[in-house]
């Protein structure tokens, strides 16, 4: 059998923290749950400042079997060193990769990171994050060897701070399968495709989520109320795309270019001239295909969502979106089109989602239309 090799088994974007007058943390525990989609028998785990503008220091990571919820079991708790030294520093802008750490994983396993930060620690490069296996906890004072989290100085989390990538060292046959966009697939439909990957997959392929609220192809915000948008697709994709495994990247992008301009009338940070044409927005995505394909990987874009009832909707923005959707229907470099906006849309008004399938808002979908856009993904990508 050919040597083994790491393959990231779970993955998450790294983004800009929302802007708090608290974006400082102290004495701080934070535990995540890490859903495993491969056998493996080491781990080791990328922690990413991308997004910090000050250096950050790591006190202790350790990793162990998951209870259920923040419980571990207290006899498969291990310490997770960088450079053989518990504790890491990680630069403004930087990331670490910690050593390997002996940990058998099954598929279907759920594994336990915990880190604790002694000192004020910026909370900055960090993302928000829905669905069945997402969601983490934080804890005041040190817990990285409790087996369990005190219920009275507790709390559930959905950002996930620092933690991009948990790795696992596996068969050569594996790989992982890359989700990128913004808010729709920061929300729940890659944990659903997961949970079709361990009923149906062959054990074989591990999907990760790449994904950050209110980005955009083609511009981000540059002031302190917006930044948490993200970055822009030049800025963000090719950090994103360093993923340990990885042969394929599903691309969900595009939506927040067409809804966010208003007009500096209605909000001075929101121009026209952010209004982008359906040329430049392909050519954003002609970027995300050139530089994926020149990194070795298949490529498979899906198409934007229904707008239709969303508070910024007009009809030049559904026209747009249709373009760059038939653009993405006929593309012919890429290895596919994901049909999102067919398996979504009303069969009578294509502009809106069918029934059922709005979460409320008009641009986000229900639960049932991110398991619909699960199902929608080709079962060769995990069978």
């Amino acid at each position: 059998m050919s040597e083994k090799k790491w393959v990231t088994a779970w993955g998450n974007a790294i983004s800009i923290a929302e802007r708090k007058p608290e974006n400082y943390g102290k004495n701080l525990t934070l535990r995540y749950p890490l859903i495993m989609q491969l056998d493996g028998d080491a781990v080791r785990f990328t922690l990413d400042n991308f997004c910090g503008s000050e250096a950050v220091t790591v006190t202790s990571v350790t990793v162990a079997k998951s209870c259920g919820g923040s419980d571990v079991q207290a006899d498969t708790i291990k310490q997770v060193p960088f450079s053989g030294e518990k504790s890491v520093t990680i630069e403004k802008g930087g990331q670490v990769v910690s050593d390997a750490v002996d940990f058998d994983v099954k598929h279907g396993e759920t594994i336990v990171l915990t880190m604790y930060f002694a000192d004020f620690t910026e909370l900055r490069s960090g993302v928000l994050i829905t669905g069945q296996f997402s969601g983490g906890y934080f804890a005041v004072g040190d817990h990285t060897y409790s087996a369990q989290l005190p219920v009275d100085m507790s709390k559930k989390t959905g950002w996930y701070y620092f933690l991009c990538g948990a790795d696992v060292l596996t068969s050569p046959q594996n790989r992982c399968v890359i989700c990128y966009g913004d808010s729709i697939t920061a929300q729940d439909w890659p944990d659903d495709l997961i949970k079709l990957n361990l009923e149906k997959g062959n054990g074989r392929t591990a999907f990760i989520r790449k994904a950050a609220s209110g980005t955009r192809i083609l511009r981000q915000y540059d002031n302190i109320t917006y930044d948490s948008y993200g970055l822009k697709g030049e800025n963000r994709f090719a950090h994103e795309m360093n993923v340990s495994g990885a042969d394929t990247v599903i691309i969900q992008h595009g939506i927040n270019d067409i809804i966010h301009p208003v007009g500096v009338d209605v909000n001075k940070f929101r121009p026209w001239s952010d209004l982008p044409t359906a040329e430049e927005m392909t050519d954003g995505l002609k970027y995300y295909l050139e530089y994926a394909k020149n990194t070795g990987m298949e490529v498979y874009f899906g198409t934007l969502l229904p707008i239709e009832g969303w508070r910024t909707y007009a009809e030049f923005r559904n026209d747009l979106r249709n373009e760059v959707n038939e653009w993405i229907r006929s593309e012919n470099g890429s290895d596919g089109c994901i049909d999102f906006d067919k398996a979504l849309c009303d069969s009578e008004d294509a502009a809106a989602f069918a029934e059922g399938f709005d979460s409320g808002d008009h641009l986000h979908p229900s639960k049932a239309a991110y398991r619909r856009m699960a199902e929608t993904v080709p079962e060769n990508l995990y069978k």
